[in-house]
């Protein structure tokens, strides 16, 4: 019976320092992959990075991590004609992440993730100086907020001699295609006495804003208008931690 409490007591402890050398050995890598991404992707600030799954001896010895999460915030993407666009929270969950022996190459096999974009960012992409959509008649958009039931609030001012200046709001739908988020309207304002084409309107209350160059090539998936912002799904595969 003695020999058998010191065989679980040598066992506990031996459980106890491989459990112990298995966290510090991936706090170490989730450090050196959160310095590879910052350096490959030019960041600001260095990410948040968790490799998840125990043990993480047994993964390194493989070749391959079973789920990395990656967060990024005030990530700055590139938008149209050279300009910026801030992603105020960037989140990604990698499946499948192959790495060479010194973390300075890591390929996710799949990625999906989040991203949010305050509606003040997104309207910089709007027209927010007065333009001419009739002789005499200017419109510009004024404000961007949650209008409920994932749809976006667009707030305009229209100044014309008939009416004078007038504050209006109409409700918008937000989307994907390709690498653009776009802003269509539902339904044009009733401007009555105006005689106003649909297209000239729509020139001021539709516009799109278009996000390339993501971490790792992930690409955008799904969009929705939320209380603060535009909620973004993101996804892709082969997607590059470091290197």
């Amino acid at each position: 019976m003695r020999a058998l409490r010191i065989l679980l007591i040598v066992l506990v402890i031996l459980g106890g320092l491989f459990v112990a050398a298995d966290r510090l050995a991936v706090h170490f890598a989730e450090g050196e992959v959160a310095d590879r991404l910052r350096t490959t992707e030019g960041l600001s600030t260095t990410p948040e990075v968790s490799i998840n799954g125990f043990p993480f001896l047994t993964q390194v010895a493989g070749g391959t991590l079973d789920d990395v999460e990656v967060g990024i915030q005030d990530y700055e993407a590139a938008a149209a004609d050279g300009e910026q666009v801030r992603i105020d929270d960037l989140r990604a969950n990698m499946k499948g992440v192959d790495f060479s022996g010194d973390f300075s190459s890591a390929t996710a096999a799949s990625a999906t993730g989040t991203a949010t974009i305050a509606y003040g960012e997104l309207l910089k992409a709007a027209k927010s100086e007065p333009t001419e959509v009739a002789p005499g008649i200017t419109a510009h958009v004024v404000s961007l907020s949650d209008g409920g039931n994932g749809k976006i609030k667009v707030g305009l001012e229209v100044e014309a001699p008939v009416i004078g200046t007038r504050q209006l709001s109409v409700l918008s739908t937000v989307s994907v295609k390709g690498d653009t988020v776009e802003v269509r309207t539902d339904s044009l304002p009733d401007l009555a006495g105006l005689d106003l084409a649909e297209g000239s309107l729509r020139e001021i209350t539709d516009f799109q804003q278009a996000i390339d160059d993501l971490p790792g090539g992930v690409k955008l998936d799904k969009v929705e208008a939320a209380q603060n912002g535009v909620e973004i799904s993101v996804k892709g595969s082969n997607v590059q931690l470091a290197g």
